[in-house]
């Protein structure tokens, strides 16, 4: 029997035979089975790329459960072959509902599968509901044993100490090699993996579900794509029509390298005065989305227990002078704050201990209710003021030290005594052992989902928020369903190096690292990567220029300035002004923005590229001490999509030998570069 539209079936007329149930649409199929009252899925389609995927014996999920995570040995597993369906709950076009029972423990279970008419992905959930109080501790939305199924990103340290070892591996999807399709759970914590061609899309979790109540699980999710060579492409799709906010420009100033710590509101007006004067009105850039205060306008010695995150004297309590300062420079207020209490706000931690909130060791817990709801409502008072971006640095910790709350019992974040962590510091070095990753992993679930509950809430005060998190933070592409933009990880605030070419190496470096090396699937132009920056005068125009539009040619939406305003020559404002209106021009482009060459650390030739379907652009680094060729081709690897001929511009002087020229999609460019040489060029249909 193969049904399409139906409300209710009990199965007391096909228990005893198969049962078929597809859920389709123009682009993807699912076909689940009931046979003798078990669910499985019998296969997937993926009708873009004409392809079938064959299921292997395949669990429908799986929940590892227990008396709770601290009761060593009691833990199970139930995989949907402990279950009978019961019912059927629904069953139509674009939902398929099933009610399953576990008959030992008397445990519910709702599988759901859903699928709009013009989305080429769809999603399943479960809702658990016990009739005993049981913790889960992992659940498994889904398990799937698929011959081609691989995990692109393997790296995986969660440590607590170690300068540039963070690299948790959570919220990273999986890929099909051969039927072009993409796998994930859509929660930033999540850990989906692949062991002997069984993927597991699942998360830690580790809480208790009381009797008779229902939890939901975070969504699974399966999609699919033309060519499996070219499948990130397609999940980069599927990741920018989920995002909570569209991808946007965001152009601001920054106040850190001009002052550091010692910001004050006079000092903060003088450069929104002068920045917004020197580029916005007489260069005619477009006004700046925000103009922020970074660390240094928290009052760290005042009684954080009643309000955290007050203004110390140097500012007004309100930021009404600030705020006044950027609506004239037709601009909103930015804020750095550090969730967990990192950096600047590391000195109101011991006060906040002594008052009973949630101090781990420097900072505070990002799973203690006390603090994260003091947390909470101020970061909603400051966005209903008119804060309209936050940059929140220092979530779990930093470039060299995390902290961890395992012994949270009293905070509802799982604990494993059984380890034997009595003594053990929250940043302690001894936890840096993969055998204390769950562990590690069930606090970064909590603080993660407790950071999610306000992000949430923020957006709904203000839709246009702009929200960053940085330090301490992981790649995952979903935290974009909660923010805006995330740190690149692993790198310095500051680009190293005597020169130009070596700060960009170093910066390049890292990002060659992450997503060539590692394969991280998140994409570039949702990376914070804490540059351009401009703090002296005095090199030529020529080196500037070519730094800047490196570092604007990575493809990022997010663009921040770290200048001394007072520094800054009539001709580096120049430099600066004509980069960001190229910025402006170009960003169309970013969304698909990518990597293309070598690796910078060992002088190859490297760059970006972005393209649309009206155009696109290019740049390329030669960062060696001798000359070097480089060929590139203009085809889908480096991002182009339409056919037919493209005109060759250079925003730089260094492109000027190709200025003019046409090239078609498919052919190949051959470029010559200087030492030490950057090139751009844009390409228009």
């Amino acid at each position: 029997m193969h049904l399409a539209l139906i409300a209710l079936i009990t199965l007391s007329a096909c228990a005893k035979k198969q049962t078929t149930f597809t859920i389709a649409n123009k682009y993807l199929s699912r076909t689940v089975s009931i046979a003798d009252n078990k669910l499985h899925t019998i296969d997937f389609e993926n009708k873009v790329a004409n392809k079938k995927l064959e299921v292997k014996n395949s669990d429908e999920f799986r929940l590892r459960l227990s008396k709770g995570t601290h009761v060593e040995g009691s833990a199970y597993v139930l995989t949907s072959a402990n279950f009978e369906v019961k019912s059927v709950l629904e069953a139509t076009t674009n939902h398929v509902a099933f009610l399953l029972v576990e008959p030992k423990n008397n445990l519910e279970v709702e599988v759901h599968y859903n699928l709009k008419a013009n989305e080429n992905y769809m999603h399943k959930s479960l809702k658990v509901k016990p009739s005993s109080n049981v913790t889960l501790e992992r659940i498994d939305v889904e398990c799937v044993e698929i011959a081609d199924l691989y995990q692109p990103y393997q790296m995986k340290q969660i440590t607590a100490q170690g300068p540039a070892k963070w690299r948790p591996g959570l919220g990273q999807p999986l890929y099909t090699s051969e039927t072009a399709t993409f796998w994930g759970v859509e929660f930033p914590a999540a850990n989906n993996f692949v062991k002997e061609q069984k993927g597991y899309l699942g998360y830690l979790w580790g809480r208790e579900v009381k009797a008779n109540s229902t939890y939901t699980s975070y969504q699974s999710v399966f999609g699919v794509g033309d060519d499996s060579k070219f499948i990130q492409d397609t999940f980069f799709d599927y990741i920018d029509q989920i995002r909570i906010r569209p991808l946007r420009l965001q152009v601001q100033y920054n106040s850190w390298f001009d002052f550091g710590g010692r910001v004050t509101k006079e000092l903060f007006a003088k450069s929104v005065n002068k920045v917004s004067n020197e580029l916005n009105t007489k260069r005619e850039v477009p006004p700046f989305k925000a103009f922020v205060i970074d660390d240094g306008w928290q009052d760290v010695k005042a009684d954080w227990s009643k309000k955290s995150w007050p203004v110390n004297k140097k500012f007004d309590k309100n930021f009404a002078t600030s705020f006044t300062g950027v609506k004239n420079a037709k601009s909103s207020l930015g804020l750095w704050m550090s969730p967990g209490c990192n950096f600047g706000a590391r000195a109101a931690v011991p006060q906040m201990r002594e008052k009973g909130l949630e101090a781990l060791d420097q900072y505070m817990s990002l799973a203690g209710p006390k603090y994260m709801q003091l947390l909470e409502d101020r970061m909603l008072e400051l966005t209903a003021q008119g804060v309209t971006y936050f940059k929140l640095d220092g979530l779990f910790g930093h470039l060299n030290r995390r902290e961890f709350d395992f012994n949270g019992k009293a905070y509802g974040v799982p604990t494993m005594p059984q380890l034997n962590t009595e003594g053990f510091k929250p940043a302690d070095k001894r936890l840096n052992p993969a055998k204390y990753d769950e562990l590690k992993t069930y606090y970064l679930v909590a603080g993660s989902e407790r950071l999610m509950q306000i992000f949430q809430k923020q957006h709904e005060v203000n839709p246009d928020v702009y929200i960053v998190i940085s330090n301490g933070a992981y790649l995952s592409p979903w935290w974009l369903m909660h923010i805006d933009a995330v740190w690149m990880i692993n790198a310095g605030d500051a680009a190293g190096g005597s020169n130009r070419t070596q700060e960009l190496v170093y910066r390049d470096g890292v990002y060659y690292d992450t997503w060539v090396k590692e394969a991280t699937q998140f994409p570039i132009n949702s990376v914070f990567n804490h540059e351009p920056k401009k703090t002296k005068t005095g090199e030529s125009e020529k080196t500037f220029r070519e730094y800047l539009w490196m570092n604007l040619s990575r493809g990022t939406g997010f663009i921040e300035l770290y200048i001394k305003t007072e520094k800054l020559s009539q001709t580096d404002w120049d430099v600066v002004a004509d980069g960001l209106k190229w910025a402006h021009k170009a960003f169309p482009y970013f969304k698909r923005s990518r990597m293309h060459g070598g690796n910078p650390k060992k002088s190859e030739v490297y760059g970006y590229a972005g393209w649309n379907k009206k155009g696109g652009f290019v740049s390329m680094h030669n960062p060696s001490d001798k000359p070097q060729t480089y060929t590139v081709n203009l085809d889908r690897k480096l991002g182009v999509i339409s056919d037919g001929n493209y005109q060759i511009t250079s925003p730089l002087k260094s492109g000027k030998d190709l200025a003019g020229k046409k090239i078609k999609k498919g052919a190949t460019l051959q470029v010559e570069l200087k030492p030490g040489e950057v090139k751009v060029f844009d390409f228009h249909k």
